[in-house]
């Protein structure tokens, strides 16, 4: 075996952070004989992203005054990789539903205005492309907050960019974001997240009526309508916000990240690649990030192996996804650093020869 095992897994959401997972498989790779492996932990845009791109491709995480989804002063932090010419900035770091308590959350008053605090720190910084991961937050406003902390000034009807114009001159915005959800309609952002961040039936109407208002001044202003774009929804509408008034890219979360790591020649050069997640199923077939390092794997010819935490898809779709499966936990159990380290030591026997 001349080659590394690359291990590149997505975090299991609420236990183990993405590089406590590869490390965790790591170890047990090794345990059972693979002589080398490479840990690269992977993300679809969501929370973990900027760490994971920070791991990939190093750089350094500067902390910034910000405000949260309510406005109210927090310690947060943004990316600048290499060179100092790129910056990451994730929309949890400011305007994350986990910042709030669940009896704080108000879908109609967040914010994502400390967002664009961070955007603007990381240009003040220097750099000149920012990558904005989009995903895990507390907010339904269309990213309007985010691009009134960019100079934006709005009205009802109308929009002022001549400042926002100027703050982002010479700099280019791209969104990696976690669903393919549009701005407005029955799949759109209000309807679709705004109860999980505490919107009352009544509120969701009056969120859906107030980003399709929303989108309407951007169509008027720009002639980008973002109503139906996929992707605009991500975010509570941050994704389409940046996109009609700031002229950002829309990228799947995962490919963006994938493609900012260095995903591909890792794995050309790899003699295997274990991935995992916490929890495998119909989720993960639109987009995730597992399913993209299947998909590239089967594309580069490299056997790909997985371990979730949970297994929820047929043998069909394994065969879909062209991966072999080997989940840590049994029993409806939560999996644990041990667990993965198990289920690493059994992928390993298949590998080494006999």
């Amino acid at each position: 075996m001349t080659r590394p095992v690359l291990v590149a897994p997505d975090k299991f959401k609420g236990t183990l952070d993405a590089g406590e997972v590869a490390a965790a498989l790591g170890r047990g790779l090794l345990a059972g004989g693979v002589p080398e492996v490479r840990l690269m932990a992977v993300a679809d845009g969501g929370e973990g992203s900027m760490e994971a791109i920070v791991r990939a491709r190093g750089g350094r995480v500067l902390g910034a005054p910000a405000t949260d989804a309510l406005g109210r002063e927090v310690h947060a932090a943004f990316a600048v990789l290499a060179g100092g010419r790129v910056a990451v900035v994730e929309q949890a770091q400011a305007s994350g539903l986990w910042r709030l308590r669940e009896e704080d959350r108000d879908a109609v008053a967040a914010t994502t205005y400390g967002t664009g605090e961070l955007i603007r720190a990381a240009i003040d910084s220097g750099a000149r492309e920012v990558i904005v991961t989009v995903g895990g937050s507390a907010t339904t406003d269309g990213g309007r907050g985010a691009l009134e902390a960019l100079g934006g000034h709005f009205t009802s009807r109308s929009a002022d960019l001549r400042e926002l114009k100027r703050v982002l001159r010479g700099v280019r915005i791209a969104l990696a974001c976690d669903v393919r959800t549009p701005m407005c309609g029955t799949d759109g952002a209000a309807r679709v997240f705004a109860p999980q961040k505490g919107a009352s039936p009544e509120e969701v109407e009056k969120l859906e009526r107030r980003l399709v208002g929303w989108a309407r001044i951007a169509r008027e202003a720009t002639g980008r309508d973002p109503r139906g774009e996929p992707m605009a929804g991500a975010g509570g509408g941050l994704a389409g916000g940046l996109w009609a008034f700031a002229g950002a890219a829309l990228r799947p979360g995962a490919v963006l990240v994938l493609d900012t790591i260095g995903f591909d020649a890792a794995m050309r050069d790899s003699l295997a690649v274990v991935t995992g997640e916490g929890a495998l199923d119909r989720q993960t077939l639109r987009g995730k990030a597992v399913f993209e390092v299947a998909t590239r794997c089967r594309q580069g010819g490299v056997p790909c192996y997985a371990v979730p935490g949970t297994d929820a898809l047929e043998a069909f779709e394994h065969r879909l996804m062209n991966v072999e499966v080997e989940p840590a936990a049994r029993g409806g159990t939560v999996a644990t650093e041990r667990d993965l380290e198990l289920a690493a030591r059994r992928i390993a026997r298949r590998l080494l020869p006999p």
